[in-house]
């Protein structure tokens, strides 16, 4: 078992990657645990911000490092949130005022012009100086809903109707989130690459 310390303090994060990694040799301990605060996010993409992150934790853990960067992408505003998602509206992880900023800037917007994805960018480190990080994305399209549906989930979650489902990614049941979300997509990437390495 490989201890990798994990650059998030998202309890929603948090959640779905001890589920998604509960069998992978890999034990994740968070970098709050071990002392260590969130470094800013400077980055202009989504890789950045990930390898500004991982790089932060590992340094000074000493540990290998898995960081993660995620958004949600709005075609009709040009990307936004995008790399700002988690302080959309202002202060950081304030998923209502986030939510009710989004439904501002889309109100009276019609279905095909509210067209989405979540991305997540998984940067996996070996050590903080890494030349070769492992790198992986996973995308999950759909659009955004007029009101919010579901508890389930967390931040844009109650707003975001994945493509192919006739309910809203807070009304999945986390089993099936897990598999079909943006953040499920590149840990099974990361899984894969891992299980393609030799030890």
């Amino acid at each position: 078992m490989q201890r990798v310390v994990l650059a998030s303090g998202n309890r929603g994060k948090l959640a779905e990657f001890n589920a998604l990694l509960a069998d992978s040799g890999l034990e994740v301990v968070t970098q709050a645990s071990l002392g260590v605060d969130d470094i800013e996010e400077t980055g202009l993409s989504f890789v950045e911000n990930a390898l500004l992150k991982a790089r932060h934790a590992a340094r000074i853990t000493g540990l290998p490092a898995l960081a993660d960067d995620s958004g949600l992408c709005v075609n009709h505003l040009d990307g936004a949130p995008g790399l700002h998602s988690a302080r959309y509206a202002g202060g950081h992880g304030d998923a209502a005022a986030n939510n009710a900023k989004l439904l501002r800037e889309l109100a009276g917007v019609s279905d095909e012009r509210r067209r989405a994805f979540f991305i997540c960018v998984l940067v996996l480190l070996r050590r903080a100086d890494d030349p070769a990080p492992l790198i992986v994305e996973g995308r999950w399209h759909g659009r955004v809903l007029e009101v919010a549906r579901g508890v389930q989930g967390f931040g844009y979650d109650p707003l975001f109707l994945p493509d192919g489902q006739a309910v809203s990614a807070a009304e999945l049941d986390p089993a099936t989130k897990n598999r079909l979300s943006h953040r499920g997509q590149a840990l099974a990437a990361l899984r894969a690459r891992l299980a393609g390495q030799p030890a």
